[in-house]
């Protein structure tokens, strides 16, 4: 899926979908988040690899989510996507929760 969505990204570029670049964008950066690995803050002296010193030696790996936690990351993106829309419309801003719609609409068709 991940590769899907930054295949779209691209195409999206080339395109010039506004819209739809902002929402992959904001889906990707949203499912790096969610591989961010969680680091104690006991330990932080000295290289994430045992016997690491170098080039590469504070890289730890992401964790790898499946395919339904990659879902549950695109949908809690809709789900922000159309709760700001919510607010820009009680802020009377209604061009504004259309193009939010719009990101929403981008995220959920990976959720088909």
């Amino acid at each position: 899926m991940r590769s899907t969505l930054r295949q779209d990204l691209r195409a999206a570029l080339r395109a010039g979908d506004r819209t739809a670049v902002a929402a992959l964008r904001s889906a990707i950066a949203a499912i790096d988040n969610a591989q961010a690995p969680f680091v104690d803050d006991a330990d932080r002296s000295g290289p994430a690899r045992p016997g690491g010193v170098g080039v590469g030696s504070t890289e730890i790996d992401r964790l790898e989510l499946d395919e339904n936690e990659l879902r549950s990351v695109l949908r809690a993106e809709r789900d922000e996507s159309l709760t700001a829309a919510a607010q820009f419309d009680a802020l009377g801003r209604p061009d504004a929760a259309a193009a939010m719609r719009a990101r929403a609409e981008v995220v959920a068709r990976y959720l088909d």
